[in-house]
């Protein structure tokens, strides 16, 4: 079975809560902010700031898991726990985002 980019019980569950343009707005906030976390996750890694790294990888891991985008989260915590050691993972990370952004926009403008 094909992995859900974006779990729709989740999303949903943040439209009842929050609204649906709320939400939209949540979501254009996310696609502005998470590639500047991945970008601070790449300086950090580059500069070995492992704190940065840490706090980078969190924010992603935290935000993507309040639209639902369990394999995007997923990756951003075995960065956020594994640190350094985890770096390989990296670019996974980013595929991720990519199609994540895509579902997003999607879920935005339904």
């Amino acid at each position: 079975m094909a992995e859900t980019t974006i779990d729709p019980s989740t999303f949903k569950a943040l439209q009842d809560a929050a609204g649906v343009e709320f939400v939209a707005e949540l979501v254009d906030t996310f696609l502005e902010e998470a590639p500047r976390m991945m970008a601070e996750l790449e300086s950090a890694l580059a500069t070995r700031d492992a704190e940065a790294f840490r706090r980078a990888a969190h924010s992603l891991k935290s935000n993507s898991y309040t639209f639902g985008a369990v394999a995007l989260g997923a990756r951003a915590k075995e960065l956020e726990l594994g640190g350094f050691e985890a770096a390989a993972k990296a670019p996974e990370l980013r595929q991720e985002f990519e199609r994540v952004a895509t579902a997003l926009r999607g879920l935005r403008d339904a």
